[in-house]
């Protein structure tokens, strides 16, 4: 059987589930998820490499219509970006929302790209749908329809197999072994970065940054890791290290937690806040 290979964007707006989408299809955490709108800042990959051939998926940043500030931009400019050179298109959509602004922005944007398109609607396993059927009527503009829940995992292995129907012949892109291509301070950047988002919901704008700044492997199975969280301003700031550190201590314990499960390892995670109201443009360059 000659193997298939290629790249399937995930698009859509802002929070309708394409990172959890990601790791369900990759069956591994890869993306951070998060109920605040925008948390995908770069395009990720993950891939899911099986008897069949190599999918790689990239998710990208959901499109906000009328946002106009510089990280914003920067992302929808990502988004468009990584619609270059794919082999399909996931458009992914969040049957609790009606079609609005971002919606038709975003099925605009994928309208004259000549791949095949599937249409996943989302969130399948909540009681209250009321928009599935809006959606439905849109199954001319697609490929193929596919109803999914990311969280739940129904019939997520029935969309890897359409995947693999239509995707061309071609040789794995990643080795076998691979899940994403984020390297290791990126993917440890990115899980700290959900957990203060997970922690401080809409209390903190989605403009924070995290750099880790040193990985150093120590004695007795011990793993030291060094981070920074850039904030814009200095009220953030204080809302994030919280009442005697007690923010950043909860968000530090939650990211170690996760840390020492998926690498067996002890760490030590050191973690510190810092106000840079120019870090965005970092960001940008």
């Amino acid at each position: 059987m000659n193997k298939k290979s290629g790249f399937v964007v995930l698009v859509g707006r802002s929070n309708v589930g394409k990172s959890t989408l990601m790791n369900s299809l990759v069956g591994s955490k890869v993306a951070i998820t998060s109920p605040k709108p925008q948390t995908t800042r770069l395009p990720i990959h993950g891939i899911l490499t099986q008897e069949e051939g190599q999918i790689v998926f990239v998710d990208t940043p959901g499109m906000m219509k009328g946002a106009r500030d510089t990280l914003s931009k920067t992302l929808a400019e990502s988004m468009k970006g990584a619609l270059n050179d794919v082999d399909a298109v996931l458009y992914i959509a969040d049957p609790t929302r009606s079609i609005g602004d971002e919606e038709k922005s975003t099925l605009r944007l994928i309208e004259l790209i000549d791949k095949p398109k599937i249409l996943v609607i989302n969130k399948m396993d909540l009681e209250k749908k009321p928009y599935v059927d809006f959606y439905r009527d849109l199954k001319d503009k697609f490929t193929e329809v596919i109803e999914v829940s990311a969280m739940k995992g129904t019939h997520i292995k029935t969309l890897i197999e359409k995947l693999y129907e239509i995707l061309p012949e071609g040789e794995p892109f990643y080795p076998e072994y691979q899940l994403t291509n984020m390297g290791n301070r990126e993917w440890i950047a990115e899980l700290i970065r959900e957990k203060l988002f997970l922690r401080l919901r809409q209390e903190v704008p989605y403009s924070v940054h995290v750099e880790v700044t040193q990985i150093e492997e120590r004695e007795n199975n011990l793993t030291y890791i060094a981070a920074t969280v850039f904030t814009t301003d200095e009220r953030y700031k204080r809302m994030i290290i919280g009442s005697g550190g007690r923010g950043i201590r909860e968000i530090g314990q939650s990211t170690r937690r996760e840390l020492e499960t998926v690498m067996n390892r002890k760490i030590f995670l050191d973690l510190t806040v810092e106000k840079n109201p120019h870090w965005m443009l970092k960001f940008e360059m």
